[in-house]
């Protein structure tokens, strides 16, 4: 990877609408070798997907929870049905196995209070062997985005 693939990848983090021709001036490509440079990013992995970035507030999904869980279970045949389970719920946008005191974080999306706890109940109903579960609620969200430090 050179210098003019990380400037499309940064570029690409911030808007992958950005037409081939736009991408390819800024920089300093022409737009057949530019293609090329995004077509091997993509096969290679590097770039995993092209999304629209949604505004929560605006679609009723205003609250993240933070949630911390505890297990008394760490066998892989326990971890595959709890891994499979999670990311079944929609409401579920992130989901770390974790170091330290926790063994898991989620990161929850939903409208309100009520709707985060229908989410839990149907959590903890829906999987065994949790010990110990804790949820944050965001005040408020300082820093988000989904660009990774490419660092030139």
């Amino acid at each position: 990877m050179d210098i003019f693939d990380r400037q499309i990848l940064a570029l690409l983090q911030q808007d992958a609408s950005l037409p081939l021709k736009e991408l390819a001036e800024a920089v300093s490509l022409s737009t057949t070798p530019c293609w090329k440079r995004v077509k091997k990013l993509e096969e290679a992995g590097y770039i995993r997907g092209r999304v629209a970035l949604l505004d929560a507030d605006k679609l009723g999904l205003g609250l993240s929870v933070f949630v911390q869980l505890k297990t008394q279970h760490h066998d892989s045949r326990w971890l595959a049905q709890f891994a499979e389970t999670v990311t079944d719920f929609d409401e579920v946008v992130e989901f770390y196995r974790m170091s330290g005191e926790w063994d898991y974080m989620l990161r929850v999306v939903v409208a309100d209070i009520g709707a985060f706890d229908r989410f839990y109940k149907k959590l903890i109903t829906s999987t065994e062997g949790l010990s110990d579960i804790t949820s944050s609620f965001a005040m408020e969200q300082i820093k988000y985005t989904t660009a990774l430090p490419l660092g030139h």
